[in-house]
């Protein structure tokens, strides 16, 4: 049977629980070779009244499901639901809340929005390969609108540009051209100093690269290792190839899925939307279906533990993760 590349094909494709557990096995095991999480042996059966596995080694004998080792791991949720949430989050231009997402899959907000922090997991960048070429540098700010505050809190809270009490995001845009797309890793960050963002530029820029940025000096210090060409927003937007665009192109998207979608996201939560935008912005020149696979791939040796994503101490208290 082809795998689906619409939603309304995936969800009749995955309707079917044997079908599920049959995908994330080929998933998990490419080779065919089943292993016992517990001991490692490879003497494994099939319990397929109940859709699980059991180990056959003597003194063993565990039971395990193919979620184990996943970010699926100790979910009472079929996989049939799990992976429409999938298919929903990777798809979604400008994402989908847990609200929409508990209605369509008939599960509470609560469960809804672990499950979307879940998948975001599984969204990250990991790779450690280096941006070359032309490289964009820019940062913005993220929090709630000046126009949208009371006018006591705004004379009190709001200082210069406004960005008192925001959350500071920088990014980086590698430019990209017929055969492969522009590509952008981003990242919280405490400020704009020179001793916050020039680390994340060396990090992730391979040196010798062509590196565009705004007239920001914090970025001066980016000569020593790179081909650094500015642009003065204070005068024009553009000067040939020297302007980060791209950049505010990716930023629109961002604010526009966490002021339209999300409408208020937790600071210290912030990191893991990053990671939402970015995957699906690198990829917006593939299919449905190729994102699909893209993060399901990703989807084996994560985990993410509630009480981790809410760092819920003894006391009760959520605090950052």
């Amino acid at each position: 049977m082809p795998e689906p590349t619409t939603l309304i094909e995936a969800v009749r494709h995955f309707s079917d629980l044997q079908v599920c557990h049959d995908y994330m096995v080929g998933l998990k095991w490419p080779d065919g070779r089943i292993v016992c999480p517990k001991c490692g042996a490879d003497r494994v059966g099939e319990i397929k009244s109940r859709r699980l596995l059991q180990c056959k080694a003597k003194g063993c004998r565990k039971q395990f499901s193919a979620k184990v080792g996943t970010i699926f791991e100790d979910s009472p949720l079929g996989l049939d639901k799990w992976f429409v949430a999938v298919w929903c989050v990777a798809n979604a231009k400008n994402g989908i809340s847990s609200c929409e997402l508990a209605r369509a899959l008939g599960v509470t907000q609560r469960t809804a929005w672990f499950m979307l922090h879940r998948i975001r997991v599984a969204m990250r960048t990991k790779s450690f390969r280096k941006m070359s070429g032309e490289v964009e540098s820019d940062e913005t700010f993220v929090g709630g609108k000046a126009a949208n505050m009371h006018e006591h809190r705004r004379e009190r809270t709001i200082r210069g540009r406004g960005a008192v009490g925001k959350t500071i995001v920088h990014g980086l845009l590698e430019r990209g051209n017929a055969e492969r797309a522009s590509q952008v890793r981003a990242n919280v960050v405490g400020s704009t100093d020179a001793e916050r963002l020039l680390p994340e530029v060396f990090r992730n820029v391979e040196a010798g690269a062509t590196v565009y940025t705004d007239s920001l000096a914090s970025y001066r210090g980016l000569a020593e290792r790179y081909v650094r060409e500015f642009i003065d927003h204070a005068t024009t937007y553009v000067s040939g190839r020297v302007h980060v665009n791209g950049l505010e192109n990716f930023w629109s998207l961002l604010k526009r899925s966490l002021r339209g979608t999300y409408i208020c996201v937790a600071p210290f939560h912030l990191f893991r939307y990053l990671d939402e935008q970015t995957f699906r912005f690198n990829s917006r020149r593939g299919h449905d279906g190729d994102r699909f696979r893209e993060v399901m791939s990703r989807t084996i040796g994560e985990r993410l533990l509630f009480r981790r994503l809410c760092a819920i101490g003894d006391s009760g208290f959520m605090g950052i993760p």
